[in-house]
């Protein structure tokens, strides 16, 4: 496992297999991420252990060579996020990058509502993959088809979330962590919160902290990583 303690990359043997721990950027794709780590490493066989996307930060694990075949094993580990719902507007892609629009002032919107919504999100739950989203649709991403105004039906999906605790609320803004399943969109949830609350709501903001027992904290950024490989000094 390549975590920041690991200073010199340059004798690592990325073709056998390794597991990297990165830290990603706001404004990055996971694609653009695992496309990065080809090239520095010169591997070809390269993935990760769940999208993240673009919007969100935090914790990205990629596989190279030989340890693509354990990629499932992360895949299937809890998740633990940490974030902002934005309460009063919603989006067309349910988070930051999308067109937002006005629902509802929030005069009547007390604490204990928005505490006692949060509880109602725990345990197994069902959820509709969003349109703005890699899930495929007739081997085509449904992004392909919304950046159309194509809108599929979607089957929902059951998801379990262990824990929906809210840390700080500074209307309109409502921080929280969550601790959920494989394949839970904190999109939608943030979208049925505001549902739940009558008001509207979409994700402002969105990290990775934790990946089963693999933390952010222990992850290099993608710029730390090329500089490692390289054996240069940070």
């Amino acid at each position: 496992m390549i975590t920041k303690e690991v200073s010199d990359l340059s004798n690592i043997d990325f073709a056998k297999g390794e597991a990297v721990l990165i830290d990603k950027e706001t404004g990055m794709t996971s694609f653009r991420v695992v496309n990065a780590i080809r090239k520095i490493t010169g591997v070809k066989k390269v993935g990760h252990a769940g999208t993240l996307d673009p919007a969100a930060s935090g914790l990205l694990i990629i596989c190279t060579g030989g340890k693509t075949k354990e990629i499932y094993k992360y895949q299937e580990s809890i998740k633990v996020y940490s974030g902002i719902i934005c309460l009063g507007f919603v989006s067309d892609t349910l988070d930051i990058e999308g067109t937002l629009m006005q629902v509802k002032p929030l005069i009547d919107i007390a604490d204990n509502q928005i505490f006692s919504a949060a509880e109602k999100f725990t345990g197994v739950i069902e959820q509709i993959p969003p349109m703005h989203s890699a899930v495929k649709h007739k081997g085509k991403s449904l992004y392909k088809y919304a950046r159309k105004g194509i809108v599929v039906e979607r089957k929902a999906r059951k998801v379990n979330i262990e824990e929906f605790k809210i840390t700080k609320i500074n209307l309109p803004d409502v921080h929280f962590k969550i601790v959920c399943s494989k394949g839970t969109y904190i999109r939608v949830i943030a979208d049925d919160f505001g549902k739940e609350l009558g008001c509207g709501a979409y994700l402002k903001n969105l990290r990775r902290d934790a990946i089963g027992q693999w933390n952010v904290d222990d992850a290099v950024t993608l710029s730390d990583f090329e500089k490692r490989f390289q054996n240069v000094p940070i």
